[in-house]
């Protein structure tokens, strides 16, 4: 075995690592991919013999490479909220093309969808601090480098991001507490098809407002009663509320649907006595792109996600 085999055996040791920093970074397994192979390019090409740890000099690579790649995106103007989804993605765990877009969905949940959302309305240089800091427990002696700043200046970028992640407090946090687990059981109801749970839930006089794209042809965009609007949910929302999870939508409790972490529907919820009052569905790109979305306190920062030391 050459020195090159070596190398090539050695950075796939890595690569699960390296596609995990990419995927959160850029929310794109296809783009994590191309983050990755260019970081093997770039490897190959190299001479690693002073590298005294690869899997901190491979993701110090990634990292730019995908702050690169958001900040082209951002200057495209390009933005995947309300975009159609991809025919195909690559998937995790595999080192040649192929399709598997329940396996995309599985990394998705384990990122967050709702964090994936989130993450995408932050700034470039926000996302790869906040990534690699708070998932990846990379310190910030070693990030400022990746994003031009000082070591200070990094963590103070870090609070700003997490300050946007985690939202205002528009409503008072035990409000917000008691609103999502109304949501929260809104939403497993419609995943059970549980016609008394949603009863249970909706008040009896309950709105529910829809917008043409979210809607089957010749579905209403409003239906009034708790029994039209359970049944409807019964019927049409199931597949929808699997992918659905609370968010702070406006600084209020609200859900997004979000496949594979790209953002398709947002619920604005009116919520009096424990009950929902009333309920949106809001499909438009041009309105989906302007909400403030956050995810709820109570998550914790990025909940689901334990840090992974490889840095040192």
């Amino acid at each position: 075995m050459d020195e090159q085999d070596r190398l090539a055996q050695r950075f796939e040791t890595h690569r699960g690592h390296l596609r995990a920093v990419a995927y959160r970074m850029l929310g794109s397994l296809g783009e994590a991919d191309d983050a990755v192979q260019e970081a093997w390019l770039r490897l190959s090409r190299s001479d690693t013999g002073a590298v005294d740890n690869l899997a901190g000099w491979l993701t110090t690579v990634v990292a730019r490479l995908c702050l690169d790649m958001l900040r082209s995106r951002a200057a495209r103007r390009e933005h995947p909220v309300g975009s159609r989804l991809p025919e195909r993605a690559e998937p995790f765990g595999t080192g040649v093309g192929g399709t598997d877009p329940a396996h995309e969905a599985q990394q998705a949940d384990a990122a967050g969808r709702a964090l994936l959302v989130v993450l995408d309305r932050l700034a470039p240089a926000e996302r790869v601090v906040v990534v690699l800091h708070d998932v990846f427990a990379v310190p910030f002696d070693e990030i400022a480098p990746i994003v031009a700043r000082s070591p200070a200046a990094a963590k103070k970028l870090a609070g700003r991001a997490r300050r946007k992640v985690r939202g205002a407090d528009a409503v008072p946090a035990g409000a917000l507490v008691r609103h999502r687990r109304v949501v929260e059981a809104f939403l497993a109801a419609v995943r059970d098809g549980d016609i008394d749970a949603l009863l249970e839930v909706l008040a009896p006089d309950v709105v529910r407002r829809a917008e043409r794209a979210a809607l089957p042809s010749g579905v209403a965009t409003e239906i009034r009663g708790a029994r039209d609007v359970a049944e409807e949910a019964r019927l049409l929302s199931r597949e929808r509320a699997r992918l659905a999870e609370p968010v702070l939508v406006n600084g209020r409790i609200g859900a997004v649907v979000a496949p594979h972490g790209r953002l398709l529907l947002a619920l604005t919820f009116t919520i009096a006595d424990e009950k929902i009052a009333g309920f949106e569905v809001i499909a438009d790109p041009a309105r989906l792109r302007l909400l403030d979305l956050a995810l709820v306190d109570d998550q914790g920062m990025f909940a689901g996600g334990s840090p992974c030391r490889v840095w040192r």
